[in-house]
């Protein structure tokens, strides 16, 4: 969600790649649900990080526990802040409490994110 929220903002001053270190292999459905639900047609991948190991990124933003915890091994000398959200797709709740959470995420994502990248000044606007 992170990936299709940061990549349909307008300005176009940054770009999302969003890949896991334990990709599940597909995009959750309850995900590209609720992006719908705020106008965003996403056609992202699940992705390994490994492919992207020895690239020059400008910011990496761990966005689950694990992730914070593995990717220090690989991500040498690209910036790195940890944002935490719960995973929705471990939620264990019934089909509209899922649904729901799912969407308490999505729009925790959509606010903290982008008010993390306005923050870094190399960014030109």
């Amino acid at each position: 969600m992170a990936e299709a929220i940061v990549n349909q903002n307008p300005r176009g001053d940054w770009q999302a790649i969003s890949a896991g270190t334990k990709p599940a292999g597909y995009v959750h459905p309850l995900a590209m649900e609720v992006l719908e639900e705020i106008g965003i047609q996403h056609q992202g991948s699940s992705k390994d990080a490994s492919q992207f190991i020895g690239q020059e990124i400008d910011l990496v933003v761990t966005v689950c526990d694990s992730a914070a915890e593995d990717c220090p091994v690989w991500l040498g000398k690209n910036p790195q802040v940890h944002l935490s959200f719960e995973d929705p797709a471990a939620f264990k709740g019934d089909q509209k409490a899922t649904l729901d959470k799912f969407r308490q995420v999505r729009d925790e994502i959509s606010t903290k994110i982008p008010a993390l990248l306005s923050a870094y000044p190399w960014k030109s606007a």
